[in-house]
């Protein structure tokens, strides 16, 4: 069996996976990427969030993506009964970046991973990892082809940004399942000829349809925007049909959608997405560090996806350099605390979003600007900022300011 031998092995081709690799290999290890599905190829978070941009800056990406042409999104509206709460990123309490992209992640994956190719990083698609043995650090990864032909990687360290596939939290039996009730997606891509140019295309809309129930509207540059209904399954199961059907169905009851999506073509059959989320017990182990959404995917409703893979991996890539480099690294104490930091942050608030908390929030007749500040930071993706109140106290921040805006609205409203 033939046998290769780098420096890192990264499973994944997606945005962890390439910003890892970039970052290694821009230290001057070898990396080679392997990949177990053709790109491009289609994949939820098409709305990135300001924080991402760091990373993918230091990837050197940037560039790249901006020659893509890809929609500029300067901020995230939310809707119901008709009300309207707008975030603009530039007024955020936390410094940093007051823009990003809304992607086709096909196109915006694919443009990563073939950029990491230019800089001299092999991708092998359509490669099947089967078998992973570990020897203290070093490993010994046996792959197989879309042909049947089967060979053997030597690495000195593996970062596993394999996203859904969560290769070696399934090789090792680490997965486990998540605290968040599991949901499902009825979601496509419209061609959009109604798409009103006032106060889009240059944010997400999330459209609160019932208590558990939202809707997501991406536009894309091309004319095309990305609509999906999430919700649990005895949501879903009130309708019947073809997912055409049920999807058409959907669009028509809520009014915020329904002259919009009247009868407009899609530019690919209603797709399903469920039971997305799921985490591990740890995020490292002798010889290897999990990125992404290895670690924990939570839902699509803050577009966290993308933000806490290219952060997460950022993250893991200087620490395996300095491994490479015969420092001593504490994963839980550099890696792991950060990178939970992130996913309870994002968690607390997917949390109060379902339990209608952010509802009251957002829609309140009078909110205060410093903390809507505060609060666009977080879904700007700064969740690591200890100096925004809804990030150091993210559990129990929005539910006491939930209480303070209801009992304050009862007091001022008519006996």
């Amino acid at each position: 069996m033939q046998t290769e031998k780098v420096d890192v092995l990264v499973i994944g081709a997606g945005p962890s996976g390439t910003v890892a690799a970039s970052i290694i290999n821009k230290a001057g290890y070898s990396v080679k990427i392997v990949e177990k599905l053709k790109f491009p190829r289609f994949v939820i978070g098409e709305s990135l969030l300001p924080r991402c941009m760091d990373a993918l800056t230091e990837a050197g990406f940037i560039d790249a993506v901006a020659e893509k042409g890809f929609q500029k999104k300067f901020g995230a509206k939310f809707v119901k009964d008709g009300k309207i709460c707008d975030f603009t990123f530039e007024d955020q309490h936390t410094p940093g970046w007051t823009w990003t992209w809304q992607v086709p992640r096909a196109d915006f994956d694919k443009t990563l991973a073939d950029t990491v190719e230019k800089m001299g990083v092999p991708v092998e698609y359509e490669t099947t990892v089967t078998d992973i043995k570990f020897f203290g650090s070093d490993s010994v990864t046996t792959v197989e082809d879309i042909h049947g032909n089967k060979k053997q990687i030597e690495a000195r360290f593996i970062v596993d940004g394999s996203g859904y596939g969560r290769v070696i939290p399934k090789l090792f039996g680490l997965d486990k399942p998540s605290v968040l009730q599991p949901r499902k997606a009825l979601f496509a891509h419209t061609h959009d000829v109604r798409r009103s140019m006032a106060d889009e295309p240059n944010r997400i809309t999330a459209v609160v349809h019932q208590k558990g129930v939202w809707i997501w509207i991406i536009p894309f540059s091309t004319g095309i925007t990305s609509v999906g209904f999430v919700g649990d399954h005895t949501y879903h199961d009130q309708y019947s049909g073809t997912r055409e059907e049920q999807f058409r169905a959907m669009l028509e009851a809520e009014p915020h959608t329904r002259e919009r999506f009247r009868g407009v073509d899609f530019a690919f059959e209603p797709r399903v997405l469920e039971a997305w989320s799921a985490t591990t017990d740890k995020f490292y182990g002798d010889g290897f560090v999990l990125t992404g959404n290895v670690t924990e995917f939570l839902d699509p409703i803050f577009s966290s996806g993308v933000t806490l893979a290219t952060v997460s991996a950022q993250t893991a890539a200087h620490l395996v350099i300095k491994k490479l480099q015969g420092g001593q690294v504490d994963w839980e104490k550099d890696y792991m605390v950060p990178t939970m930091q992130g996913v309870n942050v994002f968690r607390s608030y997917v949390l109060a979003w379902y339990e209608g908390t952010l509802d009251t929030i957002f829609f309140s007749k009078n909110p205060d600007p410093v903390i809507k500040r505060q609060i666009c930071s977080v879904l700007a993706g700064y969740v690591w900022d200890q100096g925004n109140p809804y990030v150091e106290n993210h559990e129990d921040a929005l539910k006491r300011l939930a209480r303070l805006i209801e009992l304050t609205e009862k007091l001022n409203s008519p006996a």
